[in-house]
């Protein structure tokens, strides 16, 4: 007399566990890249106040040549020279002092940043004044 085992193993798999992971984690990262800031520059855009606007021919300078020079006041400066002048002329009020950074059309962005980076650890003001459109 043969016995026959009954036993057959099922090939099919049950998708309803996976579906519940997969919108799990679906819900998961939307919740969490919206969290996340924006990595983006802070500008301030122009607006009005009640400070005494200085003359013109108060403001110093900062000319940026598309090769990487600089020139501080018409005179080629290195990026630490321009920076010791500046923080020896903001003195104890930087934030009264302003200067002008004006790039040469189709400079790097990186020398006008570096400029820019100087202003912020100073505390200073640096009006970007880039040249006319043709």
């Amino acid at each position: 007399m043969a016995i026959n085992k009954k036993s057959k193993i099922s090939a099919e798999f049950n998708m309803s566990s996976l579906t519940d992971i997969i919108f799990l984690l679906l819900i998961f990262f939307m919740l969490t890249s919206s969290l996340v800031a924006p990595n983006a520059l802070n500008l301030k855009l122009p607006g009005t106040s009640q400070k005494k606007v200085a003359k013109q021919e108060e403001y110093d300078e900062v000319f940026i040549f598309k090769s990487g020079i600089f020139e501080l006041n018409g005179k080629g400066k290195s990026l630490p020279e321009i920076e010791a002048y500046l923080q020896n002329k903001a003195g104890s009020n930087p934030q009264d002092f302003s200067f002008i950074i004006q790039p040469e059309k189709e400079t790097p962005v990186e020398h006008v940043v570096s400029v820019m980076d100087v202003a912020l650890r100073l505390k200073i003001n640096g009006v970007l004044a880039t040249p006319p459109v043709e």
